[in-house]
């Protein structure tokens, strides 16, 4: 079944334009009709072109009736835009039926899209990196078997949850030791009924708190929080984790869901401080489960998130499930 697909380019430049090609053929091989933003492959220094270019390749996005407007890359530039963006067209668009996707810079216009209007969007993929995906450098591949079913999902309007599998690990790498069991069939087991799920890239998440575009204190209580990064040590995630939690946002959740932290580098200097120290850190921190290894972040395998949708969340032994599909 052939889908409209918009691709626009609202941060960083595309630099490997074969990539982009890539995605835009596989995408029209799995029998999409692919509109490109007229600005798609602008370059103003870092940006696909200058803020109001960016401005209006986003109202050209909203306006397009697409079923999917997928960007093409993340990087850095939404910030910039945010007391320009159009929301409540976006909104507006959402419901009419386009589905807004991606990730990383992304989580800028998809918080600020909730905090201004409570409107869903969707953390998935990206053109470039996802769709246009090599398997190799210099040899030809395929876009993640597991991300194609998920975008399929979501075309077809079939997509229900995300499961995964947590790590081996005792009880406390979920609760933090002090925490009373919850009344479940077993110990280690806990059922999060109703939830508001929100979250994205942790440093861009986190550069917004205490501002417009950061959902307040009554949409995102007793909901569960996603984050990923790149790029980042373990020891600056763990201060900008320190920073969500001095600011109350962590503790108010009802479970904190870390997706792939992935792209540094470990330093002599670091003596064995890691980023399951940071995890262990944060569960001595919270009394609320800190939940691991979402297939979700800079990674091929990524599942496909509604960022403002009520879920529920189980974990029972080893599985995890993220569930939406009665809240539809």
């Amino acid at each position: 079944m052939s889908h409209h697909i918009y691709l626009y380019s609202p941060s960083g430049a595309v630099r490997d334009k074969a990539a982009f090609q890539r995605g835009v053929k596989r995408l029209e091989a799995l029998g999409h009709a692919v509109e490109i933003d007229p600005a798609a492959l602008q370059s103003h220094q870092r940006f696909a072109g200058d803020d109001a270019a960016r401005l209006a390749a986003i109202g050209r996005a909203a306006a397009s009736g697409a079923d999917v407007a997928l960007t093409s890359r993340g990087g850095y530039g939404l910030t910039r835009l945010l007391p320009q963006l159009p929301c409540k067209a976006i909104a507006k668009s959402i419901k009419r039926g386009t589905k807004w996707v991606g990730f990383s810079d992304f989580t800028a216009l998809q918080l600020a899209v909730l905090a201004q209007t409570g409107a869903r969007t969707w953390a998935g993929p990206a053109l470039g990196e996802d769709f246009g995906a090599l398997s190799q450098p210099g040899e030809e591949g395929a876009p993640d078997d597991i991300m194609l079913a998920c975008f399929d999902d979501l075309l077809l309007g079939q997509g229900e949850g995300a499961g995964w599998r947590l790590p081996p690990a005792p009880r406390q790498s979920v609760l933090a030791s002090s925490v009373a069991p919850l009344p479940t069939s077993t110990s280690a087991d806990f059922h999060v009924p109703k939830a508001l799920l929100w979250g994205g890239n942790l440093s861009v998440l986190a550069s917004l708190l205490g501002t417009p575009y950061f959902p307040d204190k009554k949409q995102t209580r007793h909901g569960v929080l996603f984050l990923e990064d790149v790029g980042e040590h373990p020891y600056r995630i763990e201060r900008l984790l320190t920073q969500l939690l001095h600011a109350g946002v962590l503790a108010r959740q009802q479970a904190i869901v870390l997706g792939q932290f992935t792209g540094y580098q470990a330093v002599p200097h670091d003596r064995g401080f890691k980023l399951e120290s940071v995890v262990q850190w944060l569960r001595s921190q919270l009394k609320i489960p800190v939940l691991t290894h979402l297939p979700f972040g800079h990674v091929p395998t990524k599942v496909l998130l509604p960022v403002g949708a009520t879920v529920s969340l189980t974990v029972e032994g080893r599985e995890a499930l993220l569930f939406w599909g009665h809240h539809h």
